[in-house]
C-alpha cells in the first residue's frame, strides 16, 4: 500500500472514499456538521435512529452528494471519547479497511489521526492509524491459482490527512516507521502461514539468511553436525523423529555500542508439530504449522529492528525442528542430556517446545545478554486460561515483566502475568533424572515456564506464551485468519523503550 501525508480538509478530498471518525455520545465536530448539512441531515437521522452511534468499530458508508469532492464517505466509530486510546484508533482504521475491501474500493483519504486521543502525540496517532490499516490489508495468497479476482482487493493508495502544516513532517516520519514495523509483522505472518511441506527447518533458516542479507544483520546457521558438536541433546532429541534435519538460527543486530550487552530474543521454531510418539488428535492438526510462531516473531522483530535502525545490540536465536512420530523418534520415558548438562526425563513427546528452548536459552548465554525474552506457542493450558485475547508473561525479573506489560498495552498485543513461585518447580522434579518435561495437568502454563526457568538462573529473563494469540481462527479487524505475527509489535515497543 502506498501511503502519503497531505494537508487539507477531508471534505475537499477527491477520490473513491474519505474516512472520518466519530466518537460515541459526543457532539459532532465542524467537519461532521458540514458533512451532515451536505447530506441534508442524513447523519442526524442515522444518530437519532441508532443506525450509527459512533460505537467502537461501527461503520457507516454513504454515497456522497455532488457538493462533495469524494465519491463516498465512510464513518468509523471510535467509542466513548473518555475511553479513547491508540488501540481504539488502530482498530477503527482496520475496520475501515475491512469495509473498503468488502466494497472493492482500492484508494482512500483518511482523517482519523486528527481525532483527539488523550495522552498521545500526533506521531503516535498517525502511527496507530497506519498500523491498523496495514495490519488489516495483509493477505496470504501465495498458493491461490484460481478465482484470485474474487478475493477482496488490497488497498493500492491511502492519503492520511493533517490539518496543521507543522504536523506533516511528524506524521510522515511516523508512517514510514509504521511501514518498517509492519514489514516485520508481515514477514512473521508469511512464515507462520507457509505449509509444512514447504517449511522445513532448512527452509526457515534460508528465509532468515535472505532477510538478514537484505537488511544487514549478521547471520549464523548451525546445522546438525554443528549441533552435535555443541552437544545440544534436547534439541537433537526432538528432531530425531523427522528426516528433515534441525537448524539453529542466530541473528545479530549491532545497532548499539561495541561491547554493549545485547538484548536476547529466543523463539520456538517447531515447523510442524504432530506431537511425536505422543501423537496429537487429528482435528486441527493442520494448524500445527504455526508452532514456530515464536521463532517467526523473533525473526520479524530482528527484521523490523534493522529497518528502524534501533540503537541497541540485539541477538535472536531460533531452534528449528520438526516433531514427528517415527521409528527413530524419542519415546516417553527417554532421558535427554541438554546443552547445560541437565538431564530431562521425557514423559510426553508433545511437550517438545520447552526441550528445544532449553538448549537455545543455554546457547544464548555466550552472548552475555543483559536481558533474555523467549516466545513460544508453548501450552494449550494458556488458551484455557486466557483464551485468544492475551498472551501469558512470566519471568524472574519483575521490572522486565512490568516493562513488557506496558509495551503490550501500548502496542495492542496484551499480556497477562502469571505467578512463577518456587512451589511450581516441585512439579517438574524427576525421580530418574534432574527434571521432567511435564508437571501434570495442574498449572500447565506455569510449570512449562518453571521448566524454562531452570535454564535461565541468574539471568534477567521473561517468557511469553503466545499459544492463544499466534493464530486466528477467523478474521478480526487487525488480524486475518491464520498467522497473526503477534509478538513483533510488542517487542519493538519494548526495545524502543529500553534503547532510549
Amino acid at each position: 500500500m502506498e501511503m502519503t501525508v497531505k494537508r487539507g480538509s477531508a471534505l475537499k478530498q477527491r477520490g473513491a472514499c474519505v474516512i472520518l471518525g466519530a466518537f460515541e455520545g459526543k457532539r459532532p465536530g465542524k467537519e461532521l456538521l458540514e458533512l451532515d448539512q451536505a447530506l441534508d441531515g442524513a447523519l442526524t437521522r442515522a444518530w437519532q435512529q441508532q443506525g450509527f452511534t459512533g460505537a467502537a468499530q461501527q461503520v457507516l458508508l454513504l454515497h456522497a452528494p455532488a457538493t462533495l469532492a469524494a465519491e463516498r464517505v465512510l464513518l468509523v466509530g471510535l467509542g466513548k471519547a473518555r475511553e479513547a486510546n491508540l488501540e481504539g484508533l488502530r482498530l477503527a482504521a482496520a475496520s475501515a479497511v475491512r469495509q473498503l475491501q468488502e466494497r472493492r474500493i482500492s484508494s482512500c483519504a483518511v482523517a482519523l489521526a486528527e481525532c483527539v486521543v488523550p495522552r498521545s502525540s500526533v506521531a503516535e496517532r498517525f502511527a496507530a492509524v497506519a498500523e491498523g490499516m496495514l495490519l488489516a490489508d495483509y493477505r496470504f495468497d501465495l498458493y491461490r491459482t484460481e478465482e484470485i479476482d474474487k478475493l477482496p482487493p488490497t488497498l493500492a493508495r491511502a492519503v492520511l490527512l493533517v490539518t496543521q502544516g507543522d504536523d506533516q513532517i511528524a506524521a510522515a516520519t511516523a508512517i514510514e516507521k509504521a511501514q518498517h514495523l509492519l514489514r516485520g509483522v508481515c514477514f512473521a505472518r508469511d512464515l507462520v502461514n507457509e505449509p509444512g511441506n514447504v517449511k522445513s527447518p532448512q527452509h526457515l533458516a534460508e528465509r532468515a539468511r535472505q532477510m538478514a542479507d537484505e537488511v544487514g544483520l549478521a547471520c549464523t546457521i548451525l546445522d546438525k553436525p554443528a549441533l552435535e558438536k555443541e552437544k545440544m541433546g534436547a534439541l537433537l532429541g526432538v528432531a530425531q523423529g523427522s528426516e528433515r534435519e534441525p537448524r539453529l538460527i542466530v541473528l545479530e543486530h549491532r545497532g548499539g555500542k561495541k561491547g554493549e550487552a545485547p538484548v536476547a530474543l529466543v523463539g520456538k521454531g517447531v515447523v510442524f508439530d504432530a506431537g511425536g510418539i505422543s501423537l496429537k488428535p487429528a482435528e486441527k492438526m493442520d494448524e500445527m504449522k504455526m508452532d514456530m510462531a515464536g521463532g517467526a516473531a523473533v525473526l520479524g522483530t530482528l527484521f523490523a529492528a534493522a529497518l528502524l535502525d534501533l540503537p541497541l545490540n540485539l541477538v535472536g536465536v531460533v531452534p528449528a525442528v520438526e516433531n514427528l512420530p517415527s521409528g527413530t523418534a524419542i519415546r516417553p520415558g527417554d532421558i535427554l542430556t541438554t546443552l547445560s548438562g541437565t538431564t530431562v526425563e521425557v514423559l510426553n513427546t508433545d511437550a517438545e517446545g520447552r526441550l528445544i528452548l532449553a538448549d537455545a536459552l543455554t546457547y544464548v548465554r555466550r552472548f552475555e545478554p543483559r536481558t533474555v525474552i523467549d516466545l513460544a506457542t508453548l501450552t494449550g493450558a494458556c488458551i484455557i486460561a486466557l483464551g485468544h485475547h492475551a498472551a501469558a508473561v512470566l519471568g524472574s525479573d519483575e521490572r522486565l515483566v512490568q516493562k513488557l506489560l506496558k509495551a503490550g498495552e501500548r502496542s495492542g498485543e496484551k499480556l497477562w502475568q502469571l505467578p512463577l513461585w518456587a512451589d511450581y518447580s516441585k512439579q517438574i522434579k524427576s525421580e530418574v533424572a534432574d527434571i521432567k518435561n511435564i508437571g501434570g495437568r495442574a498449572a500447565g502454563t506455569i510449570t512449562a515456564a518453571a521448566f524454562l526457568q531452570h535454564f535461565t538462573r541468574d539471568l534477567s529473563w521473561a517468557h511469553l506464551d503466545i499459544a492463544g494469540t499466534a493464530w486466528a481462527d477467523s478474521t478480526r479487524p487487525c488480524y486475518p485468519k491464520g498467522g497473526t505475527g503477534v509478538g513483533v509489535r510488542l517487542l519493538i515497543e519494548y526495545l524502543k523503550s529500553v534503547s532510549k
